[in-house]
């Protein structure tokens, strides 16, 4: 049976149960959806290649497309990717926020069964109270966007609930029904070359992202 918790997207102080049991659902690598500023993600421990799959078969998501990994800060992400100038320009600006940077894998990161892609991770610090919160007692996590693959994004407790039922064994939801702040992915950028590349435009546009960038 799942969990359902109800959680304010106004409170600063998420209630200890909430947290304690989303992070023993990550610890026993159990699936756990969660609200982001972005969109809610359907998210798992990294190091977990058993978890990793079961997000991957949830969402029917092709293993060309790595899962994306958050963090609670910068200097955290930095143990997982491997930052240039340009990232740390970036993070400096957008983090927390909705920007998803590629970078190489650091040596910590690099065995874990994200995708096809060995070489590079995706890194993102969200910025809602509650993921940053349970970033911070759970560490970091393997996190998509919360459907079907191909699909919109879901946006409410029951569509949530049909859609991926008892393989997600904690639901957190925000509660009266309100969905995500800004309601569509993060923007992606690619830094594992010597040209920035944008994988996909979000909240935070290409300009803003250049022109950021070319302040170095």
């Amino acid at each position: 049976m799942s969990d359902v918790f109800e959680v304010d997207p106004a409170q600063t102080n998420i209630a200890s149960e909430v947290l304690a049991a989303a992070a023993r659902a990550l610890a026993h690598g159990s699936l756990l959806v969660l609200p982001t500023e972005t969109v809610y993600g359907i998210a798992c421990r990294p190091d977990e290649p058993s978890a990793t799959e079961r997000v991957f078969a949830a969402k029917r998501r092709p293993h060309g497309l790595n899962l994306p990994v958050l963090a609670a800060a910068a200097d955290l992400a930095w143990e997982l990717g491997v930052p240039d100038d340009r990232a740390a320009r970036l993070a400096e600006a957008f983090w927390p926020g909705p920007l998803t940077m590629v970078l190489p894998r650091s040596s910590r990161s690099r065995p874990w069964e994200l995708g096809d892609r060995r070489e590079s991770i995706a890194l993102r610090v969200p910025d809602l109270a509650l993921t940053s919160s349970l970033l911070r007692r759970a560490g970091p996590m393997a996190a998509t966007s919360a459907n079907v693959s191909g699909e919109p994004p879901l946006s409410h407790r029951n569509e949530l609930v049909a859609t991926f039922g008892q393989s997600v064994a904690v639901y957190l939801v925000l509660a009266r029904g309100i969905a995500p702040p800004h309601g569509h992915p993060s923007t992606v950028v690619d830094l594992t070359g010597e040209e920035l590349r944008v994988l996909r435009q979000g909240p935070l546009s290409e300009e803003r992202v250049r022109a950021m960038v070319a302040r170095l």
